[in-house]
């Protein structure tokens, strides 16, 4: 896949089959989508394109709204476009001013002069242009004019219910760590840096990997216990990851994410980990004292073990 950042650089594409769209998680759907354009491209001896925003328009938009949080960095939404045989990534810069392009000018200016595309395919939802007006039957009404096919994809459905980033966004955020893989189609994951931390886990006998988030963005699941693959170097391991803000041995304000992994007693310090989420296992709990703490952990990795077994 030819990862393009920008507008300046982009060849002449050979038939081009072009999507648009935040594709925030690459979920489901959006995968459905990138199948489909994958195979008319193949149809036609072209070559398929994913038209993306970054950063995040609402960022851009709304920049003292600090509520949005991302299923998916950049480089992990690469990554997964890339394992789905995609061609070609282009990521625009998103602007103010690129915003106030009304959805003609975007049409004409963005898609048709930088792609020239011969196929257009977009999700049933689809908007674009100043406050967002353009939409599938702006498409449709111009198709003749600038020579391209066009495609609406409607929604995919997972057990009669449809899939969004907002979806998964919603799940992850209460801990319901079965539906939003259900909805990605993949298990949800976080790459993080190992730093140091109070070593309180290794007092209790259960030495943890304390993490770091360095993405601000990034969307961190609801506090509670976690079952999780630990990848470290190419190998993986089991691992009990607690979120929350720690409040047994001291009131802690600052949220707390480590992973206690099993059978492993490397120094990992400085190391990035990648952390995949499994299934949730129970809430935070607050206890009185260490003992009753450290018999919970104890509890957590037994129930870990054999859910992973």
């Amino acid at each position: 896949m030819k990862v393009f950042r920008g507008l300046d650089q982009l060849p002449k594409f050979k038939n081009a089959v072009l999507t648009i769209g935040t594709y925030d998680g690459v979920h489901y759907g959006h995968q459905y989508i990138i199948n489909r354009i994958n195979k008319i491209a193949q149809e036609i001896g072209g070559e398929s394109v994913l038209l993306t925003f970054y950063p995040h328009p609402r960022l851009i938009l709304h920049p003292n709204d600090n509520t949005l949080k991302l299923i998916t960095t950049i480089d992990e939404k690469i990554e997964i476009l890339e394992s789905l045989g995609l061609d070609n990534l282009v990521l625009i810069p998103f602007s103010p001013e690129f915003a106030q392009q009304s959805a003609e000018e975007y049409i004409e200016k963005v898609l048709i002069r930088n792609f020239n595309p011969k196929y257009i395919c977009v999700g049933y939802d689809h908007k674009f242009g100043k406050n967002r007006i353009g939409d599938y039957q702006l498409l449709e009404q111009l198709k003749e004019k600038y020579g391209y096919q066009l495609e609406e994809i409607p929604a995919q459905t997972i057990d009669e219910i449809s899939v969004s980033s907002t979806k998964v966004r919603k799940a992850l955020l209460e801990g319901d760590i079965a539906t939003a893989n259900q909805f990605l189609a993949y298990p949800f994951r976080i790459k993080s840096k190992v730093i140091h931390g109070d070593k309180i886990g290794k007092i209790l006998g259960f030495p943890t990997a304390n993490i770091e988030v360095a993405d601000e963005h990034k969307l961190i699941p609801a506090s509670g216990v976690y079952a999780v693959w630990v990848k470290v170097d190419e190998h993986q391991f089991k691992g009990a990851l607690s979120i929350g803000y720690r409040e047994t041995v001291f009131d802690n304000s600052e949220l707390t994410i480590e992973v206690f992994i099993l059978d492993f007693n490397k120094n990992i310090y400085d190391k990035s980990i990648e952390l995949i989420f499994v299934d949730y296992i129970r809430p935070q709990i607050k206890y009185e004292n260490w003992d009753l703490l450290k018999e919970q952990i104890a509890k957590d990795v037994e129930q870990i073990n054999a859910l992973m077994d």
